[in-house]
Parts: C-alpha cells; sequence; structure tokens
C-alpha cells in the first residue's frame, strides 16, 4: 500500500493542483492513500521549519510531499515539492495533470475561504460546551461535581517539570472519564487560572521539613509569600467571581491559605483549608482504640493551623456500632467522651498519636499520604458541591470573622456545615476559656509566620538588645514606622496581661 502526505500552504495554487492530483490518483487505485495537510499562510513557515527540523529534510516552497512507510515503520521517505511529485505520479502511475493556471489559483482561493469557514465552525461548535475549568488534580467524578457537564482539566507546575506533566496529563486521559472534556499543562503563570471555577492548590515541595533551620524557614515563607501574592493577583484578574479555592497538602496550608487571602481582595468565602485529612487521621486513632471502623466514629473537630499546631476536639464526637454494654439499631450511637473515659489519654498520648499519625505513614510507604489527601480533597468539595447532608460537621480551615473571637485575616480549622454551596460556621459547640486561649496562640504563631516576609532591614541592622535596653520614654519618641518594625518575638515578651493590647497593634500594622 502507497501512503501519501501531502502538506502546503492554503492559498498556494500548487498545493491546489497536487490534491486534486492526488485525489485522481485515490479514485483509481485502490491501493493508493493520501493524506492531507492544509496550514494557513501565516502558519505555513513556522510548521515548515519545525516539520524539516524534526525529519532532518531540507525543503523551502508549497508543498512538501513525503510517503508514509506503512508497514514497516519508522519516519517517512522525503519526496520533495510538486514537480517532484507530479514527476513520480508520471513515472510510477502514467497519471499526469494539465490544470491551468487560472484554474489553480481559482481553486486555491477556495481552498482559503473553506479552510477559515471550517475554523469559524470548530471555534463555534468549541463555544457551545461550556466546561467547568478546573486548576490541577483529578476531581472528574460526577459524584463530586454533580452539576458539570464537561469538564477542563489544567495542570499547572510553575518552572516544573514539562515531561512529568504530559504523562499525568496522558494518564488523566486514558480513564476514559466522560465528563473530561480536555487535560492541558502549564509550567508558567502566562494563562493561569483563566475562567478558572475550582483550584486547588497542593504546593507541598516547599516543606522545609522538621530539620530546617530558623533562617531556611523564613526563606521559604519569604518565597512563598511572593508566589501566593501573584495567585492571588492573577486569581482576581482571571477567575469567575464564584470560584472555589481549595488549599492543601501536608505542610504550611493554614499559612498558605492565609497569604493569598490577604493578596486577593474576593470574598473571603471563596477561599479554604482542607483539614479533613487530619481529621480522618484522628477518626482512624479513636476507632483503632474502641476496635471499630473508621467510619463509624464521627464529628470529630480540627481546631487551629493545620499540620502545625492544633487541638483534636472530641466533644461532638460520636461511634457507631460500638461492642459496649448498651447496643441498638444502625443509627443508634454513643458520645465517645462517654466510652472513653481517661481525659489524660485524650489530651495527650491521643493528640501525640494523631501528630505522627501521617509521618507513620509516610516511613512506612517512603512516599507521602496521597489516598487520604485525596480523599480528603473529594469529601471537602463534595460537601461544597451540595451532595452530602447539610447537617454533616466538617472541620475546614477558613476566615473566622465574627466567630469565636478570632481574627479573620488569618485562616484557622474549624467545625462548619456546607447549605447550596456555602460554608457556615458552626456555633452550638462549647468554647471554653482554655480552647479560646488554644486558639488565639494558634492565630498569633500564624501571624507571627505571615509578619516573616515582611521587610525588616532595619531591624537587622540593630541588635534586639539594644531596643530593650531603651528608655520607656525613648521608645516614644521613636518615629512610629520603626515601632512597627519591631520583631513579632519581642511582642510576645511581654506580661500576660498586656497580650490583648498587643494583639491589637500586630492587627492594625497587618491591616496598614
Amino acid at each position: 500500500m502507497a501512503k501519501f502526505v501531502l502538506a502546503g500552504r492554503t492559498d498556494c495554487p500548487y498545493y491546489a493542483k497536487a490534491e486534486l492530483l492526488a485525489d485522481r490518483l485515490a479514485r483509481s487505485l485502490p491501493n493508493f492513500r493520501i493524506h492531507k495537510i492544509s496550514i494557513l499562510p501565516d502558519e505555513w513557515k513556522d510548521w515548515l521549519q519545525d516539520t524539516c527540523m524534526k525529519n532532518g529534510w531540507k525543503h523551502e516552497e508549497s508543498p512538501l510531499v513525503w510517503r508514509e512507510l506503512v508497514h514497516q515503520g519508522g519516519k517517512g521517505v522525503f519526496l520533495g515539492g510538486f514537480d517532484d511529485f507530479l514527476e513520480h505520479c508520471q513515472n510510477y502511475y502514467n497519471i499526469t495533470s494539465d490544470m491551468s493556471e487560472e484554474m489553480m489559483q481559482s481553486i486555491a482561493e477556495e481552498n482559503l475561504e473553506t479552510k477559515i469557514t471550517l475554523i469559524l465552525e470548530a471555534h463555534h461548535r468549541a463555544s457551545l460546551i461550556q466546561p467547568l475549568h478546573i486548576w490541577i488534580s483529578s476531581l472528574l467524578s460526577t459524584e463530586v461535581l454533580s452539576q458539570a457537564s464537561a469538564i477542563s482539566l489544567h495542570l499547572l507546575d510553575v518552572e516544573g517539570n514539562e515531561e512529568e506533566l504530559e504523562s499525568l496529563k496522558m494518564e488523566t486521559e486514558d480513564l476514559a472519564l466522560p465528563l473530561l472534556h480536555q487535560v492541558t499543562i502549564h509550567t508558567d503563570l502566562k494563562d493561569a487560572f483563566q475562567k478558572a471555577e475550582i483550584i486547588l492548590l497542593l504546593d507541598d515541595h516547599w516543606s522545609g521539613g522538621n530539620n530546617a533551620t530558623d533562617v531556611e524557614q523564613q526563606q521559604t515563607i519569604k518565597a512563598l509569600a511572593a508566589l501566593y501574592a501573584e495567585y492571588g493577583r492573577l486569581i482576581e484578574e482571571r477567575a469567575n467571581g464564584d470560584v472555589k479555592v481549595i488549599v492543601s497538602g501536608g505542610s504550611l496550608v493554614n499559612l498558605r491559605c492565609s497569604l493569598l487571602l490577604k493578596a486577593c481582595s474576593l470574598d473571603s468565602r471563596r477561599f479554604v483549608a482542607v483539614a479533613t485529612q487530619l481529621e480522618n487521621e484522628a477518626r482512624a486513632a479513636i476507632a483503632n482504640k474502641l476496635r471499630v471502623r473508621t467510619s463509624e466514629v464521627t464529628d470529630v473537630i480540627v481546631w487551629g493551623d493545620v499540620g502545625d499546631s492544633f487541638y483534636i476536639d472530641l466533644q461532638r464526637a460520636n461511634v457507631f456500632n460500638y461492642d459496649g454494654p448498651i447496643k441498638g439499631p444502625p443509627f443508634f450511637s454513643h458520645p465517645v467522651l462517654e466510652i472513653i473515659y481517661d481525659r489524660e489519654w485524650v489530651e495527650g498520648d491521643f493528640q501525640d498519636i494523631v501528630r505522627s499519625q501521617r509521618a507513620a505513614v509516610v516511613s512506612k510507604t517512603c512516599r507521602g499520604a496521597d489516598m487520604s489527601t485525596a480523599n480528603g480533597i473529594l469529601t471537602l468539595l463534595k460537601a461544597w458541591n451540595g451532595t452530602l447532608t447539610p447537617s454533616q460537621v466538617f472541620s475546614v480551615g477558613v476566615s473566622c470573622t465574627d466567630h469565636y473571637e478570632l481574627p479573620g485575616d488569618v485562616i484557622l480549622s474549624v467545625p462548619v456545615t456546607f447549605t447550596d454551596g456555602q460554608w457556615s460556621v458552626v456555633s452550638d459547640v462549647t468554647v471554653g476559656d482554655d480552647l479560646k486561649q488554644k486558639l488565639h496562640l494558634f492565630a498569633s504563631n500564624l501571624r507571627k509566620k505571615m509578619d516573616t516576609e515582611k521587610p525588616s532591614t532595619e531591624v537587622n541592622q540593630e541588635p534586639s538588645t539594644e531596643v530593650n535596653q531603651e528608655p520607656s520614654t525613648e521608645v516614644n519618641q521613636e518615629p512610629s514606622t520603626e515601632v512597627n518594625q519591631e520583631p513579632s518575638t519581642e511582642v510576645n515578651q511581654e506580661p500576660d496581661q498586656n497580650f490583648d493590647k498587643s494583639m491589637e497593634n500586630q492587627a492594625t500594622v497587618d491591616t496598614l
């Protein structure tokens, strides 16, 4: 079988003549096959250069003809231009063309008009498809995104490995998911977040690990702040107004979400940090102690900064199918704190078990806890898109303005419910003095991290001991800008009774 490829500029008269000659051969010879590639005039030069470079050919005119080795494989055999193709047809098939130049030009003009019409029709058909634009991850289940008729998945890895992204794209396409419209990959921010309706940020490579020094952590946070400031600007400019932004991962989750919230003026209710994975790890620890399945432990609450300083609260937790003295039907449950009487274990060993759970999984599997991370994200998306019951309580990192006397400029994990695509902080939970003190400490620590990315050149030039030795009257005479540049560690050395006041001053600095 002879298979030829005929490529040419759409408005080229010789491409039109070669095209008709090839069609005549295909009709006359049962084993003759022709594949035609019509390139727009303004794209022809670059296409020809790339094709010749790829195959090691030298050719400068339109058309370009080569023969494909159908049964042997490998790259095609270069034939040449129009004259070479015409000579080949005369010698091998005894067929030629006597088309006039006027007819050649007329067909070339018709080819160009037809090509433009086909492109416009393709654009129109594409415009009729309204895919849900998701930036990163494979959250393509109809159970998760029940309202979507089609999904465009965008994989973004800034300055990442394009080959790895291409491999991930191919794997995603191989899933043959019915909702998947297209997958695109990006290694820079040039087109990031265009028309995005769901954005999932997983920048776990920023983690310095437990062995990172203070200087390394500060450098990491500064770089992270710069990147997320750019993310925030682009999301505000390009994403849909009702975009859902989800920050997940194993490290700096609340910090990354807080930096994003600070850099973007969109509604703070559009930003959440995933705490579901940590919540599930706590449920697994309880289930292991009570000898039930993890799914039979519910309503565990995670307070604070996920992956750093947090507290697991069991005040609403229930357990189903517990093998105790009192048993009931499947819907019957026991409060966990009525079964576990050892409060020292709850406040001590249990908290430590949850903190070490993820590290234990990583040490045994030699990889991240990807399955539990993905499951946590899926659970959150199901709730946010209304596919779970509105009464179900989840631990989610959100802006806590007007709740629990917490500042609204940081993201902390609190109990929430989802109704009609909106989250609401649960109000019927007991927040005692001890818990409230923990929450304010979590918020204070998170603010310190956020302040790391602020310029502090003047403070670095003056040793902190000299500032501490300054009399209070002289400090009052210092310009207010220098006072605001005091390191946050010195604020923490203030007496406890001034804690609230120092927090107010810190909030004013952040606002400015």
